[in-house]
């Protein structure tokens, strides 16, 4: 419980800027991989971001060029730099954390994008 814990949601403007942290209350390198999800007015939850343990990054299709993955082992923290946010990107965004059999899931950080 309370493994992942996300922050740096807000309301923006169209085309602005907004940097979202996942915190674990361990150590990154226990997850198989860390993911950032959204889920949307009335849309299915889906699959923004991901970064495995190894450091390889995937993106959905249409975050790609303006959504960044990247960690701090350190700080044991996942961000979500997110560039050029259009109305499309509100939504609740999760951090997920794979580990063996088990899912962590944080309980999300409200992103609202204005036109």
């Amino acid at each position: 419980q309370g493994q992942l814990k996300e922050s740096g949601g807000g309301l923006v403007q169209s085309g602005e800027s907004l940097r979202l942290s996942c915190t674990a209350s361990q150590s990154i390198f226990n997850f198989k991989a860390v993911a950032w999800y959204r889920q949307g007015p009335g849309k299915e939850r889906e699959l923004v971001a991901r970064i495995t343990a190894g450091g390889t990054t995937e993106y959905a299709a249409s975050v790609r060029g303006r959504f960044t993955i990247s960690r701090s082992i350190g700080e044991n923290a996942v961000f979500l730099q997110m560039n050029n946010l259009e109305g499309a990107d509100t939504a609740v965004y999760y951090c997920s954390a794979a580990q063996g059999a088990i899912v962590h899931w944080g309980q999300g950080t409200q992103v609202t994008v204005s036109s």
